[in-house]
């Protein structure tokens, strides 16, 4: 891994919490994700499943976490299983994890290889009443894929058919949504890097420059700060690109009178950070540019007034939308007849701003959450507006990322620079 190795605090921590809440007798099981062929013998670059890292922090392949907090043996309360090291495959590809190193990363005392399971694993079963297995309940899921899980689910159903089965999922998206104080440690590295990164970028820039070169810097500067990656493809849209929402080409000029917009973040740790800036390519707003960038950043300010615990997202968007009406009336985008004769399921505001102004934020990029519950205390969100004119040819949108607590939220961004004063001034210098 390029990042230092996070606190195994995070990770015991994080069991505690779902062991908390299993049903007593109880086993849960949990795979890694599916290494996936590209073409020949390539593989994608691997990337773990976001419930398996979350409970063991353990980022290798062919890795399982077991948590059978009432085996009446002490040692496999909790066991995380491994890929026994080969030395021919460790020639080609790499050191795999011995049990000392396994045990400091996750905190799990128990490391059992994979090729021995089996035996252990068939009496665990028949010692346990329910069997919690894992799938993905990501609202925005959009793969029938088999991948790992759901294959793990079919063989155990037709191995143990008399058990009863559990949604470990079900308690993840309670869990994953409340974030404890080292989690938000690890998302604040991520923010930093961030940080630097469009700082960097405000000296880059510059008509004339092409949008895959400022995402060739934007990769040399997460790399050099030991970022795992990129929390997400970044997205570099110069002029009337900017109103693509998840533009990904990053192909074009960026010229002179255009605003670039960038979203993008950096992964530390595996916990993302998810930034947006708008910024003029030449340093310098023209007034029109100036009065529609401060109309969305007034809608990230008053959405960051009332995203506190006890909202909910539904009711935030529709509070959201009632402010962006008044803004785009003040800014000539809409008028008065507009909204007077609106489609109350298509509100007149959604032909300029037509996505989502917050997502939860954590391990995934789009993490896990509730979006009709209540917020609570803990909870990580973006907040990002936007306001895209294709009569103009422009497109802003303006993200920080924000850690709801208990007395409102904290702006976890709040040092990175957001006003066109800002911008300007590091743009110039």
């Amino acid at each position: 891994m390029k990042y230092s190795q996070l606190s195994a605090e995070i990770f015991t921590t994080n069991r505690k919490r779902f062991i908390d809440r299993m049903e007593p007798n109880s086993i849960a099981i949990f795979n890694s994700n599916d290494e996936i062929p590209t073409n020949g013998d390539a593989l994608y670059k691997f990337k773990q499943n976001t419930e398996l890292f979350w409970l063991s922090g353990i980022n290798q392949e062919d890795t399982m976490v077991v948590l059978f907090p009432n085996n009446p043996d002490p040692r496999y309360r909790e066991v995380l299983v491994l890929v026994r090291p080969n030395e021919v495959k460790e020639k080609w590809d790499g050191k795999r994890l011995r049990n000392s190193e396994a045990t400091a990363i996750s905190g799990i005392e128990t490391i059992v290889w994979l090729d021995s399971l089996d035996a252990l694993l068939q009496t665990w079963i028949h010692l346990a009443d329910s069997i919690y297995l894992n799938s993905n309940e990501n609202d925005r899921k959009a793969s029938l894929l088999a991948v790992r899980d759901y294959r793990f689910i079919s063989e155990m159903k037709d191995r143990y058919p008399l058990h009863q089965y559990k949604r470990a999922a079900k308690l993840m998206k309670e869990l994953r949504s409340i974030k404890t104080s080292h989690e938000i440690e690890v998302i604040n590295t991520a923010i930093d890097i961030t940080d630097k990164t469009f700082r960097r970028l405000l000296q880059f820039v510059k008509p004339g420059v092409w949008e895959h070169e400022i995402e060739a810097e934007i990769y040399h500067e997460f790399l050099r700060n030991r970022a795992t990656g990129t929390a997400y493809g970044s997205i570099i849209a110069s002029g009337d690109r900017a109103r693509t929402l998840h533009y990904v080409f990053n192909n074009q000029e960026c010229k002179d009178g255009e605003m670039l917009l960038m979203d993008f973040g950096a992964e530390y740790g595996n916990y993302c950070a998810d930034l947006t800036r708008t910024i003029p390519v030449n340093g310098k707003f023209t007034n029109r540019q100036k009065e529609v960038y401060n109309a969305c950043f007034h809608l990230h300010q008053f959405g960051a007034s009332i995203l506190k615990p006890g909202i909910s997202i539904v009711d935030y968007t529709e509070r959201v939308g009632d402010e962006a009406t008044e803004q785009f009336q003040k800014i000539g985008l809409i008028s008065a007849a507009d909204v007077k004769n609106e489609d109350k399921d298509n509100r007149a505001y959604r032909k300029y701003l037509y996505h989502g102004i917050s997502h939860h934020l954590g391990i995934d990029v789009h993490d896990l959450g509730t979006r009709t519950n209540p917020i609570e205390a803990g909870m990580v969100f973006t907040i990002e507006p936007g306001i895209y004119i294709e009569e103009e040819q422009m497109g802003i949108r303006i993200e920080n990322n924000y850690w709801i607590t208990e007395h409102g939220n904290i702006d976890l961004m709040k040092n990175i620079p957001i006003t066109v004063e800002e911008i300007e001034n590091l743009m110039q210098h």
